[in-house]
């Protein structure tokens, strides 16, 4: 029998997790996560919501297991809108426990919120990489916060871009971001604009990132071809895009259960503009070869991401084994017997 009785757990802050992986590495492991979730080789329930009307926001619960890697991860993660104005902390932040999933150990205790960023970018670079045409050069990211980074980062994985474009309502939003994320980048100049449909006209790749609770995007704006990523919509109520925008679209999703109440489908199915009979299907059956994705250059794709527990279980294995050999964080005994 393996003694466990001295294991430690390894506890990391966001400042460590910080660079445990490549852009290129957070893809691989969310599309293995998409390709379990084909496959069906994974156990996960939509991610569960606590709201009290006393404080704006919500918790989420965000559970689930990976047969391959052999892993399973919790994520809590806490939205609270008025947090900067009045305790200068994020909006979003998160923590993850990694488990062992035999014994049930706690192998790790981590910030998620960097990881979230990269992890949620890798879901738009892998949407893109399945279903965007192959000559695509142009990108748009409307919205400029820490989201927007992992969305660039993981991106330019997959396409050689000429012009990215970066849309914001604040203009102090897109100054830093562009003095943060334009020194990484060499190939091409990032374009800022308070211009949304500037930004958005004539992109091959659209990638939405905005807590938005209403279209933002027009359909008129978006060209024959165009492939978006709708990140933002994870919560009922949330939508980004014009709904007639859906019914010109060859739609995927990430996890129909958990996209028919929060994600971007959720508006225009409960107005009964689109039912579910109009999702071409999940990503999973995409990358499984089950089900092709885009059929012709002409044809406007979408993919519905919501972020799955999946994507986490898919990838801090690899966080945690990078931080393990390069002696980071502390570790902690936690279980005592």
């Amino acid at each position: 029998m393996e003694n466990w009785a001295n294991r430690k757990t390894l506890i990391l802050g966001r400042s460590e997790m910080i660079g445990l992986l490549k852009p290129h590495e957070y893809n691989d492991c969310v599309e293995q996560a998409y390709r379990m979730h084909g496959e069906g080789r994974y156990y996960m329930d939509p991610k569960g919501h606590i709201v009290l009307d006393r404080f704006p926001g919500e918790w989420e619960a965000m559970p689930s297991y990976i047969e391959e890697p052999h892993a399973a991860a919790c994520k809590w993660v806490s939205i609270r809108e008025k947090n900067r104005e009045n305790y200068n902390l994020p909006t979003v932040f998160s923590i993850l426990i990694y488990t062992h999933p035999e014994t049930g150990f706690p192998l790790a205790i981590v910030d998620g919120s960097y990881h979230t960023v990269m992890r949620t970018g890798a879901a738009a670079a892998v949407s893109a990489k399945w279903m965007a045409r192959k000559d695509s050069k142009t990108l748009a990211i409307v919205g400029a916060g820490h989201m927007a980074e992992g969305a660039l980062a993981t991106c330019n994985e997959v396409f050689k871009w000429k012009e990215v474009r970066v849309w914001s309502r604040s203009k102090d939003t897109l100054d830093h971001f562009v003095k943060e994320q334009q020194p990484k980048y060499k190939s091409f100049e990032i374009k800022p604009s308070q211009n949304l449909e500037q930004t958005v006209r004539g992109a091959d790749v659209v990638v939405t990132l905005t807590p938005a609770r209403g279209p933002i995007v027009m359909a008129d704006w978006i060209s024959p071809g165009t492939h978006i990523a709708a990140v933002g919509a994870d919560k009922k109520g949330d939508q980004e895009l014009e709904g007639i925008l859906l019914t010109r679209a060859r739609i995927f999703v990430d996890d129909i259960r958990q996209c028919r109440t929060d994600g971007e489908i959720n508006v225009p199915l409960s107005e009964g503009l689109i039912t579910e009979t109009d999702i071409a299907g999940e990503i999973g059956e995409v990358i499984t070869g089950r089900k092709p994705g885009r059929t012709s250059d002409d044809e406007i794709t979408l993919f519905d991401s919501t972020g799955i527990a999946l994507q986490d279980s898919a990838t801090v294995p690899l966080e945690y084994e990078r931080a393990m050999a390069a002696g980071v964080g502390i570790e902690k005994k936690m279980i005592s017997t």
